[in-house]
C-alpha cells in the first residue's frame, strides 16, 4: 500500500527546524511541544508506515469513521470517538479503513513531560459524547493551537501552543476530571440532552433516526417533542448549530471555505454555501468579509 497525503479540507503544519530548536531549548516550551499537527477529514486512502522510528509521540484522535494502527506487529482497530498515542522510538504504521475512512486530528509531540500524557494511551481510549462531555470545547482547543502556530513561530506563540497542548492532552488523559470541571449547568431534560449532544457533534453527520435512538424515542415522537420545545425540527436545529460553528470559523480562522465545509460535517461545498446563505442571509465569503472588516465611525 502506498503512503498518501493530501485530502480535501485538510489542515497541516510542519514546524521548521528553527522553531523546534527554539522549543526544545526553552525552559517552558521544552516541557511539551509540537513538531507537526494536522486534521484530515474523510481521509480515504490514508496510510503511513515508519519502519525507522521517530522521536515524537503521535496522537491520533478519530472523530468519525474508523482505521487501524500497528506498533511492533499486529493491527489494532480504532473507531470514532477514540484516540491513541503511538509511542516514541518504535516503528509503527496506521491507515484509514477502506470502507469508512476516518476523520482524524493528529499531533506529533515530544518534551520532558510527554511520556506522562502517553502513559496508558498506546491502545484505543474512548472519548464518547454524553451529557457531561465537552467535545466541542476540545475541538476549539485544537483550533487555537493550530491558529497560534499558523500565525508564527515566535517564542510567545510556541510557549502558548505548548501551554494549550497540555490542556488538550489533559482533556483526554484526565477525561473524567475535564468533564466534571465544566461549570455550566448540565442538561437534564430529553430535548436539552439532545441539544447538548448536537452541539458536541456539530462537525458530524447525524440522522434523525440516530438522534431519536440516542434520546430513547421513536423518530416521530422525538421530532414532535423537540419541535414543541424549540419551534423547529431536530435536523433544522442541527443545521443551525452547524451554521453557528461555520460563522465562528469564518470569523476567527483563515480556513478555506472548503475546509470549513468539512469541519461542519458537510461534504458538498455547494450545498454548504446554499445552506449558509439561506440561514445567514449572505454567502460565506461575504460573511467573512464583513466579520474581518474594520469598524467605521458611528
Amino acid at each position: 500500500m502506498k503512503q498518501k497525503d493530501g485530502f480535501s479540507g485538510e489542515q497541516v503544519i510542519v514546524l521548521p527546524k528553527m522553531a523546534i530548536d527554539m522549543e526544545s531549548n526553552d525552559p517552558l516550551a521544552s516541557s511539551l511541544y509540537i513538531t507537526d499537527i494536522g486534521y484530515y477529514p474523510k481521509a480515504a486512502g490514508h496510510y503511513r508506515e515508519r519502519s525507522e522510528p521517530i522521536a515524537q509521540y503521535v496522537l491520533i484522535y478519530c472523530v468519525e469513521g474508523r482505521g487501524w494502527f500497528s506498533v511492533g506487529g499486529g493491527k489494532q482497530p480504532i473507531a470514532a470517538d477514540q484516540y491513541v498515542i503511538l509511542p516514541a522510538g518504535k516503528p509503527h504504521a496506521y491507515a484509514a479503513d477502506e470502507h469508512e475512512p476516518w476523520t482524524i486530528y493528529w499531533v506529533h509531540f515530544t518534551g520532558e513531560h510527554a511520556a506522562i500524557y502517553a502513559d496508558g494511551a498506546a491502545r484505543p481510549n474512548d472519548v464518547k459524547p454524553g451529557l457531561t462531555s465537552r467535545i466541542s470545547e476540545r475541538g476549539q482547543l485544537f483550533e487555537e493551537i493550530f491558529n497560534t502556530l499558523r500565525d508564527g513561530y515566535g517564542l510567545e506563540n510556541l510557549r502558548y501552543a505548548s501551554s494549550l497542548l497540555h490542556h488538550y492532552l489533559a482533556s483526554m488523559r484526565y477525561l473524567t476530571l475535564f468533564r466534571n470541571a465544566d461549570p455550566k449547568p448540565k442538561a437534564t431534560d430529553i430535548v436539552g440532552a439532545a441539544i447538548h449532544f448536537m452541539e458536541d457533534n456539530a462537525g458530524k453527520r447525524l440522522t434523525l433516526s440516530f438522534l431519536a435512538a440516542y434520546a430513547g424515542y421513536s423518530p416521530t415522537h422525538f421530532s414532535a417533542m423537540f419541535k414543541r420545545q424549540t419551534g423547529c425540527s431536530p435536523l433544522a436545529y442541527f443545521n443551525l448549530l452547524k451554521m453557528r460553528l461555520a460563522c465562528r470559523l469564518l470569523a476567527s480562522t483563515s480556513l478555506h471555505i472548503n475546509q470549513i465545509c468539512h469541519k461542519v460535517g458537510i461534504e458538498d461545498c455547494y450545498y454548504f454555501s446554499r445552506l449558509f446563505t439561506k440561514t445567514m442571509g449572505l454567502s460565506p465569503r461575504k460573511y467573512r468579509e464583513g466579520s474581518t472588516k474594520p469598524a467605521g465611525r458611528p
